[in-house]
């Protein structure tokens, strides 16, 4: 087993969601994030309301798009998607979750 190919990455998803909530400290970040999430689902929605394809092809547009902006403007770091595509998606979709529930701060 290649023991330098699994330096530095996470065995579980749960070792993976705090790394994950500290790659997005800063507020306007996570803000950004929840809205584009909240698009994606809504995207997702419109899909399935219509059947229309192009809804399906906004959905990474929206949630990407709304994500890179957060990072490089505002956290000043490397998404953590081109590392961690799954557990990234899945951080998003909790961050989402926990925030409208009222778990995390907004």
């Amino acid at each position: 087993m290649n023991t330098q190919r699994s330096e530095g990455r996470h065995a579980s998803f749960e070792a993976f969601y705090p790394y994950y909530i500290h790659e997005h400290s800063n507020r306007t970040c996570r803000r950004i994030h929840v809205v584009g999430t909240g698009l994606v689902i809504a995207a997702f929605v419109a899909f399935c309301a219509t059947r229309n394809a192009w809804w399906l092809l906004a959905m990474p547009v929206v949630g990407y798009g709304f994500a890179w902006v957060g990072h490089f403007f505002f956290e000043k770091n490397r998404p953590a998607t081109f590392k961690y595509p799954l557990w990234s998606l899945m951080g998003d979709f909790r961050l989402f979750f926990e925030t409208v529930s009222g778990k995390r701060k907004f």
